[in-house]
This record gives C-alpha cells, structure tokens and sequence, in this order.
C-alpha cells in the first residue's frame, strides 16, 4: 500500500524554471504538486551562487518574459498565478555586438534606432531589412493576441481558432519555416546574412537556417515591445519567488533529492525512487531533465519509445559553455557601457570551440549584486565536454587557466584594462554543468542534427509512456526563459485538463 504521505498528483523532477511554472500552474488549480530538485536552490541553469560579496547568475543574465503588456510576458503571467511580483530593471539594449569587418551595432530597444543603425551598414538592403524584420513582427502579432496554453488540448486550439482564426492561419503559415529561409528571400549581401546568423545563434545555439521562424519572430520582436528586463536581485530571483508561490499555494519542494528512476506499473509512470531509496508516487509524473537523462537515465533502456529514437535522430545535443565569473574594478568600464555583449573575430568562427564570447555585466543594471566599486562580468563561450575530459587533477586547473586568461586577453579588444582590474575570477567547464546542473555531458539542450521544417520536428510536453510528461527545453518551443515558460504553461494546462482541475 502507498503511504498518504508520499502520495500527491503531480511530482516534478527538477526545479528549472519549465519544471517550476508546471509545478505553479498546477498548484494554483489546486492540484497537491512535489517538486524534487538535487541541488540546495531551485532554479538550474537560472539559479545564482554567492562569492565574497558577488551574487552571479549561472545562465545569461538576458530576460525576456517581463513585459507589462500582450500575452508573451510569461514570466510576468507565471508568477502573477502564484500572486507573485518581481520587480524588474529595463535594459534599452539587448546586446552591443562586436562582430567581424568592423560590424560593431547596438540592439536598441526602440526599434527604428535599431534599423537605423544596421542600414547605416548595409544601405542598399534597406529595403530588404525592413521587410525581414517586418515579417518577424507579423509572427509576433499573432501570438501576441493570444493566450498561450497546451497546444495538445484540442478545446483550447478550438476557442483561439474561433477568437483568432487570422493570427492562427497566420502562424501554421510559419511553422514549417526557419528563419534563414525568409532573410534569403530579401537580403543578398553575404555580412549581412552572417549577422542574421549571429542574430539567431546568440540564443537559439544554432544559424538561421535552423532556426524555428516562430522562435525568431518572438525574440527579435519582443525584444522591442516587452523589451529586456533584468530581475531586481539577479536571476536567482525568478525561481525564488516561483518556489515561494508554490509553497504559499499548499505545494512543495525538496531539495537534495535526486531521483533516480522513475517508477513504471503496467507501462505508466506512477512515481519516483531518489538515491537514498524513498519513493513517491503520483498520479502524473513531470521530467525537467532533458529528453536524454529522462529516457535514458531515468527509465530502463528497454523503455526507450520509438518516438524518442526518432527525436534524437533529428536534434542532438548542443555544445556546453566555457563560463569565467569576474568581479572587475568599475573604472575598466566607460560611461555608456551596455550591459550585453557579443564578440567575434571571424565569421567561420562563429559555431567553433570558444569561438563567440558572450558577455553579461548586470551590475550595470542592479550594483547590488557586487560589492561597490566592482562589476560583475560574465563571460561565456561554447565548449563541448570532450575538450575537458581525460585529464588530471592538476591538468584540469591548468587548462581551465589557460583558457581563462586566452578569453580575458581576447575580450581587452572591447574592455582594456581588463586583466589588471581583476578582483575575483571563477571558472566553470562543461563538467561544472554536468555536475551542478545535471546536464548530460553539460548540454544547453537539443539542437537539430540538420535542417528541420521549422518547429514541427519539436515534441510537445506529453510522451509516448502514459502519464509522464517532459517539460523545458527539450519541449516545444525550445531554449531560453521565457521559451521554458511556455513549455511549463502548456505542461500544466495539460495535466489540468488530464485531471479535470480545468
């Protein structure tokens, strides 16, 4: 017999921030939901760590989600049904990019001023530039009329068809498309095609010819209506507040406990066992891991259905980062210094081991976060874990020195004086990832093998192993926040409707 008091409706395996709204979603409806996270704080790739008066975020420090208005500020509606607020801090530019051939340009949160300042590059595109990006607006404006819920659940497909026949007609227009498509149907010189690259790369990890249209229309449009707005207190914040709407909802979390299995009865999932041999159960089970530790990690391999050797047919795992967490004197800092950066040296470089550097300051936003005079850096590059691995102890550490100060001297191309203003420096590999974020092999997540149509190779949340669901970014629609938000809204609002609680 199951003990009552591991019994609950829902269990959640893992605290990121899909697996967190899921547990929300669920929680406001009344539904008894237990989340178990391995680590000591929730949040995963958006939680933060403490150093000598450094607070650092583990991931980017670029938000989406906090808008006011429409309907894509999902992380605004996630922690309003949990009646939480955040307050947050607008930033007027998404990213200052340092790119190859002298192409150095701010994203500026006005729209025109942004165009203005790629056509001052490319004047004879300009036509050619307005409409692409247009056209990112048109996917926009169609999600943003309506409420976005579980595209698996065929009342609700029903009342938006019927509330918004023309943006629903809109977007299956764009499913089947990547974005690489629609910038080579108007732009034609070669840099400029690269930037739109780069355009994508920065958060989807792959180029624009495998980049989803729809992924694309969202980011580079909302990013001038809701704009980028960074949490007051750091990222870390975002899931904090979440577990503290989860637990004033009747709901719960538990951390240091790592699931180990999840458990099967007459092929459904009912429950979890974690490492030190307790097991729950649950009518639904939610997997916040990636598709790959799910099904090959926490269920036997045998269990493995023949629709997920088809998903890793089509995606694979994208490459780890290469992360150092600076605290820097301010004076390396010139007045005006934006908060996001991009570098690269050499458009063929671009997808290459530590090739792009990305870099996030967000004590320019919130000076809280470091101890006054310093700024906070946060600098990361992509890394696969095989660069990493076979080494000694002592090997390691140097290896991980080495390719600290190799980024550190590249990045005094756009911050001199760098290097003699360091105050503090911690460096993280792909095998950090793996080991705090339970990532295999340190993955930021699943990008396609080869050029897919559109979003319509991305699996939803429910799977072919009755009553277990996946959630994150292994999930449609994909990686970043707010994207995972919208995987956890569409989880819950499934699992709502699954157990009648909607």
């Amino acid at each position: 017999m199951v003990d009552p008091m591991t019994e609950y409706d829902v269990i959640v395996i893992g605290s990121g921030i899909g697996g967190l709204v899921t547990a929300t979603e669920l929680a406001a409806k009344g539904a008894k939901v237990l989340v178990l996270e391995s680590y000591l704080i929730p949040g995963g790739s958006a939680g933060y760590f403490e150093r000598e008066g450094y607070r650092f975020d583990v991931g980017a420090s670029m938000i989406f989600g906090f808008g006011k208005q429409g309907t894509t500020n999902l992380l605004t509606r996630a922690l309003e049904a949990v009646k939480m607020t955040l307050e947050t801090i607008p930033d007027p530019v998404q990213i200052h990019y340092h790119l190859p051939q002298n192409l150095d340009l701010k994203v500026h949160k006005n729209y025109e001023k942004f165009l203005q300042e790629l056509i001052a590059y490319f004047p004879e595109e300009e036509k050619g530039i307005r409409c692409f990006y247009d056209e990112c607006w048109r996917v926009f404006n169609c999600l943003n009329v309506m409420e976005l819920l579980s595209l698996e659940e065929p009342r609700y497909l029903m009342r938006v068809f019927f509330e918004h026949p023309l943006a629903c007609l809109g977007l299956v227009k764009y499913l089947p498309q990547n974005a690489g498509d629609i910038a080579r149907r108007y732009l034609h010189n070669p840099q400029l095609l690269k930037f739109i690259d780069m355009e994508c790369y920065c958060w989807s990890v792959v180029p624009a010819a495998k980049t989803p249209m729809i992924n694309a229309g969202m980011v580079f449009s909302d990013r001038h209506y809701g704009g980028i707005n960074y949490p007051k207190g750091g990222v870390g914040q975002i899931a904090q507040k979440l577990v503290e709407g989860l637990e004033k909802a009747g709901s719960e979390i538990k951390y240091q406990a790592r699931v180990t299995q999840i458990l099967l009865e007459k092929g459904k999932a009912v429950g979890v066992k974690l490492a030190n041999g307790k097991a729950y159960h649950a009518k639904r089970i939610v997997s916040n891991a990636t598709r790959w530790n799910t099904f090959e990690k926490l269920l036997p391999p045998e269990h493995l259905p023949a629709s997920e050797k088809k998903w890793q047919q089509r995606y694979q795992k994208s490459p780890s980062f290469l992360n150092l967490h600076l605290g820097v004197k301010q004076e390396v800092f010139p007045p005006n210094t934006e908060c996001h950066h991009i570098l690269l040296e050499n458009w063929d470089d671009m997808e290459a081991e530590q090739g792009t550097i990305f870099v996030s300051i967000p004590t320019l936003l919130d000076p809280s976060l470091a101890p006054t005079g310093y700024q906070i850096v946060h600098t990361f590059t992509p890394s696969w874990l095989e660069y990493w691995q076979g080494l000694t102890p002592k090997e390691y550490e140097e290896k991980k020195e080495a390719a600290a100060e190799h980024l550190i001297k590249r990045l005094e191309q756009i911050f001199p004086g760098l290097a003699a203003g360091l105050d503090y420096q911690e460096v993280g590999t792909p095998r950090t990832h793996r080991r705090f974020l339970n990532r295999l092999d340190g993955t930021y997540g699943p990008i396609p093998r080869r050029k897919l149509p559109g979003l319509l190779g991305m699996p939803f949340n429910r799977t072919a192993i009755p009553h277990l669901y996946c959630v994150g970014d292994s999930t449609f629609p994909g990686q970043g926040l707010n994207a995972v938000a919208f995987s956890g809204m569409s989880c819950g609002h499934r699992i709502a409707v699954d157990l009648g609680l909607t």
